[in-house]
């Protein structure tokens, strides 16, 4: 009788090993994200170009990500698209925010995170212990797709930085912030879009006060999957290495934008919000 179960016990764990290798998935999300412009000047507020230049703006932050994974590690990426040029608003204002050519790689098994990023063309590579964001596991549930979803939350301190011509530079505001996330435990991993990750099931949709994130596809075990892999491109730095250089060559901007800024008294002036 030992024997046997022992026996058993070997071959379920081996079926689960070999199912751990074999559990992968592909998911797509798609973001948005609230967009406010303030206008000092009265002739702007609520005219056609403050709307054109709102709906570009938007539109410039709706994009779509790839999330590869599996049991242990996820990598996930911008899918990469050619748009034909945004139309100015009036007035020839044209509005254009970079693309993110990040690559986020996590392992949850050994608690890793690579990040591939850059700063004004230079490239880094971010390796550190994931951060850990406390969630409250709620019971209310909803259907995304074909998956039922639970509810979790999570609250943070955050900083709010807003740039704003009438006074050449960039204000800094403390405010708290809650994220809700729906997760499935349909797919028994702790991945997800982003920074969001860590809960019992994957995270299918992430909303807070400025953003949304929705899963819009999943393909379970596709037939030619991506291998899974830390990217290795950049000058490896640690997380608060990376967010002290960031920093630095913010300030640096800054204060380049303020000894060349020379303003005419009649032009326009304008405050730029990324949120609601």
């Amino acid at each position: 009788m030992k024997i046997q179960v022992t026996l058993t016990l070997v071959l379920a764990l081996l079926a689960t090993s070999l199912f751990a290798q074999e559990f992968r998935g592909v998911a797509t999300y798609k973001t948005d994200r609230k967009v406010s412009l303030r206008m000092d000047s009265t002739s702007m507020v609520d005219s056609e170009m403050h709307k054109q230049l709102e709906a570009q703006l938007r539109k410039q932050f709706q994009r779509e990500y790839t999330l590869n994974f599996n049991t242990e590690e996820s990598s996930y990426t911008e899918v990469e698209k050619l748009d034909a040029p945004a139309p100015a608003a009036s007035g020839g204002i044209n509005i254009v925010v970079a693309g993110n050519t990040d690559i986020l790689y996590r392992n949850t098994a050994e608690d890793k995170m690579v990040r591939e990023t850059e700063i004004m063309s230079k490239p880094f590579l971010i390796k550190d212990a994931p951060e850990r964001r406390e969630w409250v596991l709620e019971k209310e549930t909803k259907s995304i797709g074909e998956y039922t979803c639970f509810k979790a939350t999570s609250t943070e301190e955050i900083e709010e930085r807003m740039f704003s011509t009438e006074v050449d530079s960039v204000t800094t505001t403390t405010k708290l912030r809650t994220t809700t996330a729906w997760y499935t435990l349909d797919i028994p991993v702790q991945h997800g879009p982003g920074d969001y990750w860590g809960l019992p099931g994957l995270i299918l949709e992430i909303s807070d006060d400025d953003q949304t994130i929705l899963c819009s596809k999943i393909v379970m075990n596709p037939e030619k999957a991506e291998e899974i892999k830390a990217p290795r491109n950049g000058k490896v730095v640690t997380q608060a290495e990376f967010d002290a250089i960031q920093e630095k060559k913010m300030k640096e901007m800054q204060e380049q934008f303020e000894s060349s800024g020379r303003r005419g008294d009649g032009e326009n002036r304008m405050m730029i919000r990324i949120g609601g």
